[in-house]
């Protein structure tokens, strides 16, 4: 068995002082290596943290006991023979019971009298409760899935709870992108019917004759083509909630059978003359102005009163006071960690370009964006050339428009008379359907074609890609 030396500390106090002593109670992880980096001695605290004893870790390599990422791809210790200075950075350990810890290392040579080296002192700092508290803090403005912290978005917060304990029917408005979806899922999964289904239709992605069958079924030779019986998107969510997104779209033939589902809570599917009760919370969500609609007779009122039991309506990004730079950082996070890259943030000149865009898209749009520079970069700062080109002109042009719109100083060039040069005219700024093509020509690209992989990442279904192509002629 190896015998272990009782070390001591001499001429700094008399009598000499027990090293083993002195450093067993500091809450920090300390180890004493010599130049080939073996362990000759651990406090208690290091032990607790790697699960190893003085006597088992005795006379190994430091890299057997730590086990830590640094250890394999950049040992510090090996590279800090030549050096004087402690080094000093965040890894992670993993410990006998193979948990993964974080730390925060520092390694420091250990000089003789004469100034050479005799070995090395490590300290590891338990990250694990600032971690966590990093995590709560970043909690701290969110709901679910659903991140804010502007004034706007705290009503909603502190609305959402109490509408998710009841069953009262909710219609969601806002603009497209806002996060309507993300609102009504929050909902389902804090309310007491988060262990049943949330089923989702969207109303404008299927052709009125094929939605009537999604939403309330069919029975087995109802039309030509229906050779099975079908339950329908109502029944599939009993115990649970249906959530209608773009309700506005709902044609009016369907939004009479709705209305009549809200009434007795019982489906008819096509074809069939029994009934189904179904028990489903419901949840719509739109863009449009139904009330707008009620008055053109495209939406039926009653129908409108039935939905809007409850309504919450989601602020545009513009509206939302310091929502843009919160949302900058989450959603790089998120990507960062998704591609396994180490981006740290934004660059000066591109969080001016971003926080000053007006996001038409709203959140889908900025977690896009965001989505395309993390991809772009190779840096670990997002520079303005890592955005997608729409942004940076449209930053140009304002630059332009604010320079043009100083006070004009008359030189010896200029011509008064109608013959004199014309000045260039000022480009104004892309409307937001130049913006939204030039993202759809991007996303194709990034795909090599592939429309379900650039639907993705844009964030749309396959049809609304397939739409919006249509719509702007890329479909050719």
């Amino acid at each position: 068995m190896t015998t272990i030396p009782s070390p001591l500390i001499t001429e700094l106090l008399t009598p000499g002082i027990d090293f083993t002593r002195m450093f067993s109670d500091i809450p920090v992880g300390i180890a004493v290596l010599d130049l080939d980096h073996r362990i000759v001695f651990i406090n208690q605290t290091f032990e607790a943290m790697t699960g190893y004893s003085l006597p088992e870790a005795y006379g190994f390599p430091c890299r057997t006991i730590l086990r830590s990422r640094a250890c394999i791809q950049n040992c510090p210790a090996r590279n800090s023979k030549k050096k004087s200075r402690p080094h000093s950075f965040e890894n992670d350990i993993i410990n006998r019971d193979r948990q993964n810890i974080p730390v925060r290392m520092t390694l420091a040579p250990i000089h003789d009298k004469e100034g050479n080296p005799v070995g090395f002192v490590e300290t590891l700092e338990d990250m694990r409760m600032i971690k966590e508290l990093h995590v709560k803090k970043s909690h701290a403005y969110s709901f679910a899935d659903i991140v804010g912290r502007s004034p706007q978005l705290e009503r909603v917060f502190q609305t959402l709870p109490v509408l998710a304990q009841s069953d009262a029917s909710i219609l969601i408005t806002g603009e497209t992108g806002t996060g309507k979806d993300l609102v009504a899922e929050a909902i389902h999964q804090t309310s007491n019917r988060a262990s049943g289904p949330f089923i989702k239709i969207n109303c404008g992605a299927l052709p009125e004759t094929l939605l009537e069958s999604e939403i309330f079924g069919h029975q087995k030779g109802a039309f030509t083509g229906a050779v099975e019986n079908k339950p329908g998107r109502f029944r599939l969510a009993h115990n649970g909630t249906i959530f209608l997104t773009e309700i506005g779209d709902l044609p009016l033939a369907l939004q009479v059978k709705l209305l009549t589902f809200l009434d007795d809570k019982v489906i008819f599917p096509l074809g069939s003359t029994q009934g189904f009760k179904v028990n489903v919370r419901m949840i719509a969500a739109t863009h449009r102005d139904l009330e707008q609609m009620v008055r053109d007779k495209r939406f039926r009122q009653d129908l409108l009163f039935r939905l809007n039991v409850a309504r919450i309506h989601l602020p545009p990004l513009r509206k939302r006071d310091g929502d843009v730079r919160l949302l900058l950082d989450h959603f790089l996070n998120n990507f960062s960690s998704q591609m396994d890259k180490t981006i740290q943030g934004f660059s000066s000149k591109a969080l001016n370009i971003l926080t000053e865009y007006a996001y038409p898209g709203n959140i889908r749009e900025l977690r896009n964006i965001v989505e395309y520079a993390a991809n772009i970069a190779n840096e670990p700062v997002i520079g303005p050339e890592h955005l997608p080109a729409y942004l940076t002109e449209q930053a140009t042009d304002r630059a332009s428009a604010d320079e043009d719109s100083l006070p004009y100083e008359r030189n010896n060039t200029d011509v008064e008379n109608n013959g004199g040069p014309t000045p260039a005219p000022v480009s104004l700024p892309k409307t937001w359907a130049l913006a939204e093509r030039d993202m759809i020509m991007e996303a194709l690209i990034q795909a090599k074609g592939k429309k379900n992989q650039a639907a993705e990442t844009l964030g749309w279904g396959r049809s609304t890609l397939w739409r919006k192509m249509k719509h702007y002629g890329l479909d050719q």
